[in-house]
């Protein structure tokens, strides 16, 4: 008998709920819930830093099963103040979701979060285990200065291209002193001069993101406000944390990970993700022996491509099942 096919996403769905929390130094986070007000709770960090949460992610996950929680971390999406990074940590970014953990009145929650959102999700983590079911992983970076690197160079050798106009913005420049000079365009306050910058450094991301072009490889939704909004916090926010270490000590999570290493984990990696190559993935996954890796073989690093939102359901699924195993609830 032919298995049914299933769909890479659930429906559609809108929030029953949203709000602002407003947390430390002036910043103020946009939330939202989605799914089953009953369901187990699941909370999902956005990447970038910068990108801000987007309609898509609440599709991962089974609404009749879960309550799904997304919301726009500092600088981010309509969290205010916008593209900020003063009192812009992954420290503070620590703080702000078991912040919303706890106005929520949620005592435990699967923490779920692609790219960046996995490094956040696995610095929360290993903060705040108790308050952790487990893990859904995408894309994984562990905020070593290696992959900050690999992302500011190496990705230009498989995508010499869009490494090439990357690099024209600034003059042709190349290694430190591309970012330099990257940093120094979008940290200055004039949008004539960071809005270009915030532009080329998103649109280079993007080119680099997918095996293959999401939208036939069209550019035109680059021309609109939306997406000048999303460069922006995207190129700022991301510089400022790579000019930082991302706040992270060298191999920190990895050595952290013993308090997290009890609980269920699911990763997801595309075979040819080129932003945040496999190697990453599979050193967490040999640090974290009971873990489950899923290897996407066509897909590179969106969370959007087929293949990965695919694997990401599927996961949600898995420990959806688990999970209620767990806490007695009915599944």
């Amino acid at each position: 008998m032919d298995t049914p096919h299933k769909p890479d996403l659930y429906p559609p769905l809108k929030p029953y709920g949203e709000g602002y929390l407003d947390v430390s130094d002036g910043h103020r986070l946009y939330y939202e819930l989605s799914g089953n007000p009953q369901g187990i709770p699941v909370v999902y960090l956005h990447g970038g830093p910068g990108a801000g949460c987007m309609p898509a992610q609440r599709r991962y996950f089974n609404p009749d099963r879960y309550l799904i929680v997304l919301f726009d971390q500092r600088g981010s999406g309509r969290s205010t103040p916008f593209a900020s990074t003063r009192h812009n940590t992954t420290q503070d970014l620590v703080a702000d979701i078991e912040s919303l953990r706890q106005h929520l009145g949620i005592d435990q929650w699967l923490v779920a979060g692609g790219s960046w959102g996995s490094t956040l999700a696995l610095a929360y983590g290993t903060t705040h285990a108790p308050h952790c079911l487990g893990f859904l992983l995408r894309g994984v970076f562990l905020g070593a200065d290696s992959e900050i690197e690999w992302f500011l160079d190496g990705m230009g050798k498989i995508f010499p291209e869009a490494y090439s106009d990357f690099s024209a913005h600034v003059g042709g420049l190349a290694g430190r002193a591309l970012f330099e000079a990257y940093l120094e365009r979008l940290s200055d306050d004039d949008p004539n001069r960071h809005l270009p910058a915030a532009r080329a450094w998103a649109r280079y991301e993007s080119r680099c993101s997918t095996l293959r072009p999401l939208n036939g490889g069209s550019d035109d939704g680059e021309t609109s406000a939306t997406f000048n909004a999303y460069a922006l916090s995207l190129a700022r926010l991301e510089a400022h944390y790579f000019q930082h270490h991302c706040f992270l000590r060298p191999n920190e999570l990895l050595d952290r990970l013993e308090t997290v290493r009890h609980l269920p984990a699911h990763i997801v990696q595309g075979r040819y993700d080129i932003v945040c190559p496999m190697e990453t993935a599979y050193r967490l996954h040999l640090a974290w022996p009971d873990s489950q890796l899923h290897v996407v073989p066509d897909a590179g690093h969106s969370g959007m491509e087929p293949g990965i939102a695919r694997a990401l359901t599927q996961g949600a699924d898995s420990l959806a099942e688990q999970l209620a195993q767990l806490l007695a609830r009915p599944v």
